[in-house]
């Protein structure tokens, strides 16, 4: 035991933080615990090991990366594509209520209604409104698949898969079905009824070449379109589809406001519908009517199913009548044609949704030679009075081999004749004179006939304002060598000249340039519109009228064309044409029968114009794979004429 004097740890306090004192007892305990430690070779551990300069160096790197990936997404998100996501977000809180537009109307030249609108309904659902909830979602499809009478699982595949987030579901909605839908409308969050209109087309198939039809728009057609809805219909094919921006209006807007819950915070009118404009066509409905009518008569006599018509003002190009057979119903179309309708009419070999007046494409025939008559004139290839005497034949030896003789036929012995009678009677050796050149008489050459006809249209689209016209096709030596891989010969240049071989001209440039020698050298374009009217203030404004449009003039002589004028004319009086002699107007006319390529069937022609001193009318008609050589297109001719003048 030691000592210590009085006091000697009171100046020796260890003090805690917490202010308690350390007994004595402690310190001892702490002196012999260090020895002890020594004993054994166990020295202390310190229990914190600062960390060295690369690793927090490393860790302030990775903490400025984090904070400028941040910074960079931020700046995608508010400034890159801050535009896009504002968008979306006014989207789903807002919808557009579209109020459709009364689709124009359409009248044929006397005020004869061609089309109307009728009301009709659709089913549209918007995804976005549609329940979030799985189930109960699938329930809405399922309630609505059995109402409309569709397949569930498809049904939920064209929700699911439509670009739009409105879906059409059901077009034209038949009454029983609207009933239900309308009873049930509640249990259907997201889908509603709208009130639409569709087409009824009088008098269907009559027109329906002319007209066309509206169909329900495609999703290429809704992404090309500006301002059309998945429930809108658009012109398919015709006049529907040329004159569609006219035709269709604007359609009205609401504005609904929606909160997160999908219920309806605001809603305003922003746009008033405004009707579409209605048209008037050059149309005469009787006349079509007519024409229509003896055409399909005379089909079923001759044992012909194909053929076309088409008339025209020669003094405005306007088409008064224009007829494709076989024709097909478009309110088919208009109403919603089913998938097994639509099979029928495609597999038809008679191809009813073919116009043949404006996209047939045939060889001529003799109807082309007025207008190598023209060309020959117009090159002094020949004297109108001067006289060629025709055999029934016409013989060409072999250019290296005289041994061989080519010989080309006409259709009979004309004996003499000039270039009237040559095209009065239709003589097939005056035309391969002038045309491919025999004796002294040198010939025009392919090269300047196809100029010629190019001139009066031939080989080019008339410009029409109808869709899908054929341009035809008109040959030379160039296109034979490179296409076919041989010369030209002077036999093709005979068939060019009267309207056989490798040409291929439409109705509707036959009749558009027969036009031009009808009206003293005018070509003008084919026109289907009259004007554009607005009717909906009660009263018909015209908005726009079409004025004729010359394409081309002066290219042929007036006393050329006179000539060829009065050689036709003498087609009535005597010639190939004779039946029309009766009307009651005089009238000039041209026949022509082409070879198709199939034995004993042919193409048959002709070009009508009257009243003969002041044209009003051009009727071109063609009936395809006429059997044997007989008179058809004639007679229809004739019979529309003389109901036509007796009008």
């Amino acid at each position: 035991m030691f000592w210590k004097p009085k006091g000697y740890f009171k100046n020796r306090k260890v003090k805690r933080p917490s202010r308690e004192e350390i007994e004595p007892h402690e310190i001892f305990l702490d002196n012999l615990a260090q020895k002890k430690e020594k004993e054994i070779g166990i020295t202390e551990k310190k229990l914190e090991v600062p960390l060295s300069q690369k690793v927090l160096g490393g860790f302030y790197i990775v903490f400025l990366l984090i904070i400028f990936l941040l910074f960079l997404k931020t700046f995608q998100l508010q400034i890159i594509e801050g535009e896009k996501f504002s968008l979306l977000s006014e989207e789903n809180k807002t919808r557009i209520i579209r109020i459709p537009a009364e689709r124009g109307v359409m009248y044929d030249s006397l005020g004869n209604l061609l089309v109307k609108n009728i009301p009709s309904f659709d089913f549209v659902c918007d995804r976005r409104d549609l329940p979030p909830r799985k189930e109960e979602r699938l329930r809405v499809v399922k309630e609505i698949s059995e109402i409309i009478q569709k397949d569930f699982s498809q049904l939920e595949k064209e929700i699911e898969e439509s670009g739009p987030n409105e879906v059409l579901l059901l077009q034209k909605i038949p009454h029983e079905i609207l009933i239900l839908l309308e009873a049930k409308g509640e249990r259907f969050p997201g889908c509603k009824v709208e009130k639409n209109t569709t087409r009824e087309y009088v008098s269907s198939p009559l027109f329906s070449h002319l007209l066309g039809f509206t169909g329900k728009i495609g999703k290429e057609e809704l992404k090309n379109f500006q301002d059309y809805f998945i429930t809108d219909l658009v012109g398919k094919s015709g006049i529907e589809k040329s004159y569609e921006e006219f035709l269709r209006g604007s359609p009205g807007k609401i504005y609904l406001e929606k909160d997160v819950f999908g219920n309806v915070r605001s809603k305003k009118e922003v746009s008033d519908p405004q009707p579409g404009k209605s048209l008037v066509l050059y149309l005469n409905a009787d006349l079509q009517k007519k024409l229509a009518e003896e055409l399909a008569l005379t089909l079923q006599r001759v044992g012909a199913k194909k053929g076309a018509a088409v008339a025209m003002d020669p003094n405005t190009g306007g088409i008064l009548a224009l007829v494709s057979l076989p024709s097909f119903d478009n309110n088919l179309f208009a109403r919603g044609i089913t998938g097994e309708e639509l099979e029928k009419i495609i597999e038809d070999p008679l191809q009813p949704l073919f116009n043949r007046a404006i996209a047939g494409e045939y060889a001529t025939g003799s109807t082309i030679k007025p207008f190598i008559a023209s060309a020959a004139l117009q090159e002094k290839i020949i004297d109108p009075k001067k006289t060629i005497y025709v055999t029934g034949k016409i013989e060409v030896p072999h250019e290296y081999n005289p041994e061989i003789i080519y010989t080309f036929l006409d259709w009979r012995p004309h004996g003499l004749v000039d270039m009237r009678r040559a095209i009065a009677v239709s003589s097939n050796v005056y035309f391969y004179t002038v045309g491919g050149g025999y004796g002294e008489i040198k010939g025009l050459g392919p090269d300047r006939i196809k100029k010629y006809l190019s001139l009066f249209g031939w080989g080019k689209s008339t410009g029409i304002d109808l869709p899908q016209e054929k341009t035809g096709f008109l040959p030379d030596p160039a296109w034979k060598k490179e296409v076919i891989g041989e010369n030209w010969f002077v036999g093709n240049t005979y068939h060019f000249s009267i309207g056989q071989g490798y040409l291929r001209i439409t109705p509707l440039q036959v009749v558009s340039a027969f036009s031009a020698i009808a009206n003293g050298g005018k070509l003008l374009k084919p026109q289907i519109v009259q004007k554009i009217i607005d009717t909906s203030g009660g009263e018909q404004k015209i908005l726009k009228e079409f004025s004729p449009e010359i394409v081309r003039e002066n290219f042929i002589d007036p006393e050329n064309l006179k000539v060829v004028r009065e050689g036709m004319r003498e087609g009535v009086t005597y010639g190939s044409s004779v039946i029309l002699d009766t009307l009651p107007v005089k009238a000039a006319a041209k026949t022509g029968t082409a070879e198709t390529g199939r034995e004993g069937y042919f193409h048959n022609w002709v070009a009508v114009f009257a009243p003969y001193e002041n044209p009003q009318i051009v009727l071109t008609i063609v009936i395809e794979d006429v059997p044997q050589i007989q008179a058809a297109a004639l007679p229809v001719a004739k019979n529309v004429l003389e109901w036509y003048f007796a009008k």
